[in-house]
């Protein structure tokens, strides 16, 4: 009995990443984002996309050495089900202005409602996400993957290690 591609689950077409992959792939967002920056090639502050983007931007900024980091907080899932993006908390407006010189960094963009949202409000910032899907890749200046739009990724931060049965029984 075989599973058709629309009845698959979200995990069925997953796409794993460990702790170590997104490190390693946040210096290379790091690597590409170097001396790209308005000001001689720097950047003048860091604004991670609450909760995702913490772990890039953290690492971003260290790879960097980008003193000023801040957050936005925008809600555009409610229990895996995509709504319109509403911000909870906003960055510092007098680090941030319009954005120049700063760095918006998320894991993901998916369908890019929330980077829409954020583009709104910080016009010249420049958005980095680690991984890319098709349909929200325009809302995005810098990323490293691309996956399928139906493709859903389990960060390490949603997972736990967990004991699974052997394929072929427990003899």
């Amino acid at each position: 009995m075989g599973t058709t591609k629309d009845s698959r689950l979200p995990h069925e077409k997953g796409f794993h990443i460990s702790w170590d992959q997104i490190h390693r792939d946040s210096r290379a967002l790091a690597w590409r984002l170097d001396g790209q920056g308005p000001d001689n090639g720097d950047w003048k502050a860091v604004v991670a996309i609450t909760r995702g983007g913490m772990a890039p931007a953290m690492i971003v900024a260290r790879e960097l050495d980008i003193r000023t980091v801040d957050t936005i907080s925008v809600k555009s899932y409610d229990h895996q089900n995509q709504s319109d993006a509403v911000v909870l908390k906003s960055p510092d407006r007098e680090i941030c202005g319009d954005g120049t010189g700063v760095l918006i960094v998320d894991d993901l963009v998916d369908s890019g409602k929330t980077l829409e949202l954020v583009r709104e409000l910080f016009p010249k910032a420049h958005f980095a996400t680690v991984y890319a899907k098709p349909k929200g890749r325009p809302m995005v200046d810098t990323f490293i993957t691309e996956v399928s739009q139906d493709t859903w990724i389990f960060f390490p931060w949603d997972m736990a290690l967990q004991y699974v049965e052997p394929y072929r029984g427990t003899d």
